[in-house]
């Protein structure tokens, strides 16, 4: 078997032989990263009947099957039977089909080809056949395939965005072989590379020490995998309305069962001042039945229909607005964020190097600055695509912007000799035939040039410009090749020092930053007119994530002044002393680590920006802010950001992100815009108000049916609707209801609202008061209608009855619209046009009572209506929704009025 030190003396001219392959392959694994487990789809399916609503609807449902076989009448049973299928199956058939969307968008290429030294040959393999040991060879565009110790490297820069956040990090080769490299600026050391990231610039040749799962990528999905109790707040509503519901229900069921007992046995002297036990067992069966129906008729059976497919329907448009939702409830959880923390590159930024200015210091020829940025670098541009080191693509892109051909004018060139960029030198240089070009660090470069005193002021305090938005800066100088430098090689001339350095020409100087997305300051503004706080946490420079933070105003203007005063006082980027001192809002992923449970609790909240920030990092701060009882939504891109993503209520990839960041999420961002988050928080918000509209709805019907049936008993009447008509109802209250609620569209509206608490019932003050007061009018104008039916000469005929179950649908037909604007202070009519999944219920409502009442015959125990009735039933019933137009209209007055 092979250990590390075998390992390292493994012959780097030649590599692992075959046998050392074999032998690494058995002791360490594949290279391939092991896949969550997945759950069994029967397991999944069964997992949706642990609804709390669900498992009520179950209990009711076979109490209600054992009332049915009493009764030889299982059509109430079916119903609720059919009810609890559909809304488990919904849900599970929504959650796998985006399941499978999922895997489609996240395939792995663990067949990528490496370059790797066995037995003294380079030869290409598959990514999975890397071994521990494996000598590889890399260079520019390649994708590292496993964790790994450099041995020799040229120019390396490695973009280790997918696993810190950094786009660039310089490699070398560490000085001391028996110890790693470690620069405290950088999150890993300098001669470490890790599995997913990517070589930028250079090449290099790395002895593999990790692979598959025990890599750092490897680590960091394990750890996303893992089971967490954090439970959305969707649930945790419906599990305290469950309660209420299970309460409510029992209380009634109780006391009218003794209230109706009792007055039985006070007044029916004939059966309990006798020796008739069987007909008091039989008194007491019908008693009991009764309690038993009216706990069926509390649970609103139509609830978990009504959520699946607010759910389900919001899962799929919002798919057409580029997020994909992987977990139904990730859809509501959304609109109750009360944080979004995020990284910078690639969800913020562009992830994409630009020219943010370019000061062209004199009257030089503009000409040769082409020149110079066209020959000058070892970049390359394919169409949009980029290769080589981001930078100097970004110089490139500039010369195009320009109109100029960089292709073109190398080829018109004869370039000499070059002198790539290193990081010792921190410049690079390129000789033609005429003209020596030098770019770089302008500390190093401009002190090749002789400026006057006024003119090195102006451009020092423009680079201080540039530094302190956290912008990179180069300097670009040229000298003519005559006299002193004419037969000089570079060499010589920058390395060797054999003679003093010609005077150089300064021809400008450039900012290039990573540009915010042109949709993140909008959005940003958008989600905190919302309520909800942003966090950046990434792993790069701080005064680069304090800058993003500025400029997409996450940070104040009162902390904007206090950043920027530290600023003056600090020499270093990361140096968090100073910036400490004037505010809490700032932190490194160093400092964070070193923080106590108690004192990372009490800091958590106060945080804005976090630098250096390592993975476990940003998943600690998400369970901090959960323990603050904030809800925490998380967006990245990279394998870094996968713990925190799992950890969080939401978590949001990025479609161009790691396939472990798109598996650790709840959502994926397929358009990679900040701006769909707001979108989601609009929709979230706004399916939560239709699940509070479709609850005032059913339960108002359901309290008017309650208090009908408690009513009825106790004046000797009995609730004068057939089981038909009774299933026709429920259909309205729970497949209709549920249908035009849940499709109503998002309104913007929500967002100038505040996070709701997550100890806020779902059933608010407003709400529940509205339901007792709806059902109320509801129950005595039903009550007043049957008691005059009843009082007539023959009684309550069909006819009578026909209009009875006319009215009382009509009046749910119109409490629609008020369901509609529930908490709304606009008009029910307002944007009518837009909610057509409504206007088509409306429409079935009606035609299906109009059908039923023409046609219904004796199934449904109905008599024809004239035009007038209809018309007359029509017009009082529409009192439900004028009287609601008034109350709204009333509303709009008193704000205008508090406005002014």
């Amino acid at each position: 078997m092979m250990d590390e030190n075998r390992t390292s003396s493994i012959d780097e001219t030649k590599g692992l032989t075959a046998k050392q392959v074999a032998e690494s392959r058995l002791q360490h694994g594949e290279n391939v990263l092991t896949p969550p487990k997945r759950v069994s789809i029967w397991k999944l399916y069964l997992e949706k009947y642990r609804d709390p609503i669900i498992r009520i609807l179950l209990v009711a449902a076979l109490v209600s099957l054992v009332l049915a076989f009493i009764e030889n009448e299982f059509v109430e049973t079916i119903g609720i039977f059919l009810a609890i299928f559909f809304a488990t199956t919904v849900g599970f058939y929504f959650e796998r089909d985006a399941a499978k969307k999922f895997e489609v968008l996240n395939i792995l290429g663990e067949e990528q080809p490496v370059k790797v030294r066995r037995d003294g040959n380079i030869i290409e393999i598959p990514r999975r056949q890397v071994v521990v040991g494996d000598i590889v060879l890399i260079e520019v565009g390649d994708e590292i395939p496993a964790d790994g110790t450099l041995i020799s490297a040229t120019d390396l820069q490695i973009n280790e965005s997918s696993l810190t956040g950094e786009p660039i990090c310089n490699k070398a080769v560490a000085v001391d072989k028996h110890s790693q490299q470690h620069d405290n600026g950088t999150t890993y050391p300098a001669d470490m590379l890790l599995r997913s990231s990517m070589v930028m610039n250079g090449r290099g040749i790395f002895r593999v020490t990790a692979v598959g799962d025990k890599t750092e990528i490897g680590k960091v999905a394990r750890k996303s995998t893992e089971q967490t109790d954090v439970k959305t707040p969707l649930n945790m509503q419906l599990d305290r309305l469950a309660k209420v519901i299970s309460k409510v229900g029992t209380t009634v069921a109780v006391v009218a069962f003794i209230v109706f007992l009792g007055h039985d046995i006070l007044t029916n002297s004939a059966v309990w001042q006798s020796d008739n036990y069987l007909k008091m067992a039989e008194t007491v069966l019908n008693y009991f039945m009764m309690s038993v129906t009216l706990i069926v008729m509390v649970v609103p059976e139509g609830l978990p229909m009504a959520v699946t497919l607010s759910l389900a329907l919001n899962m799929r448009r919002m798919l057409k607005s580029n997020n994909l939702v992987r977990k139904l409830h990730a859809c509501e959880t959304m609109g109750a964020v009360t944080v979004i923390c995020t990284d910078k590159t690639g969800t913020l930024t562009q992830n994409r190097m630009q020219v943010s200015e370019m000061f062209v210091t004199g009257e030089e020829n503009t000409d040769l600055l082409y020149n110079a940025l066209a020959l000058n670098t070892t970049a390359e541009l394919n169409g949009d695509e980029s290769i080589g080191n981001p930078t100097e693509a970004a110089l490139l892109l500039w010369l195009q912007h320009e109109g100029k051909d960089y292709k073109a004018l190398r080829s018109a060139a004869e370039i000499t000799e070059q002198l790539p960029f290193s990081t010792e030198l921190k410049f690079m240089a390129t000789a033609t035939k005429d003209y020596i070009f030098v770019k770089g660090a302008p500390e190093i470069v401009l002190s090749f040039c002789e400026i006057p005193a006024d003119r090195q002021r102006m451009i020092q305090q423009k680079l201080r410009s540039y530094q302190q938005k956290a912008m990179r800066t180069l300097a670009f100088v040229y000298v003519r090749r005559n006299g002193q430098a004419a037969d000089m090689s570079l060499r010589s001339l920058f390395i060797d020092r054999t003679s003093p350095l010609p005077r150089f020409t300064l021809q400008a100087i450039t900012a290039i930053n990573d540009p915010i997305r042109e949709d993140v300051p909008a959005a940003v503004r958008q989600c905190k007119e919302a309520g909800i706080e942003i966090k950046i946490v990434t792993g790069d420079t701080l005064a680069t994530a304090l800058e993003i933070a500025k400029q997409i105003g996450s940070i104040d203007e009162r902390e904007q002044a206090a950043q920027t005063s530290s600023a003056d006082h600090t020499s270093s980027a990361d140096t968090c002393a100073v910036y400490q001192a004037y505010s809490h809002a700032l932190i490194t992923g160093p400092e964070w680590a070193a923080l106590s449970d108690d004192e990372a609790y009490e800091r958590a909240k106060a945080i804005k920006v976090m630098a250096r920030a390592r993975p476990t990092d940003k998943q600690r701060l998400v369970e901090m802010l959960q323990k603050h009882g904030e809800v925490v939504a998380v967006t990245g891109d990279g394998t870094n950001d996968a713990p925190a993503l799992h950890y969080a209520h939401v978590g949001l990839s990025l479609g161009s992100g790691t396939s472990v960041a798109k598996e650790a999420s709840d959502m994926t961002l397929t358009d990679d815009s900040f701006s769909s988050i707001a979108k989601a928080v609009m929709w979230g918000r706004s399916l939560y108000k239709n699940i509070q509209r479709f609850l005032y709805f059913q339960l108002v019907i359901n309290l008017s049916a309650l208090l009908l049936v408690l009513g009825g008993s106790l004046i000797g009447t009995e609730m004068p609707l057939t089981v038909p008509q009774i299933l026709w109802v429920n259909l309205i209250m729970d497949t209709f209801a549920a249908m035009a609620l849940a499709s109503l569209p998002p309104s913007r509206e929500v967002m100038y609202d505040k996070p709701r608490k997550q100890s806020d019932f779902i059933i608010n003050k407003s709400i529940a008061t509205a339901i007792i007061t709806t059902g109320l009018l509801f129950f005595l104008l039903l009550l007043a209608l049957l008691i005059c039916g009843e009082r007539q000469a023959a009684g309550m005929q069909i006819h009578e009855l026909t209009i009875f179950f006319t009215t009382f649908v009509m009046l749910q037909f119109w409490n629609l619209f008020n369901a509609k604007t529930l908490e709304s202070h606009h008009s029910a009519f307002h944007r009518l046009y837009a909610d057509r999944g409504l206007l088509l219920v409306l429409a079935i409502i009606l035609g299906g009572q109009w059908l039923i009442v023409t046609f219904g015959g004796k199934m449904f125990r109905t008599s024809p209506l004239s035009l007038s009735e209809w018309l007359q039933i029509i017009a009082a019933t529409s009192l439900v929704l004028w009287a609601g137009e008034l109350w709204r209209l009333f509303k709009r007055i008193r704000d205008n009025k508090a406005k002014q």
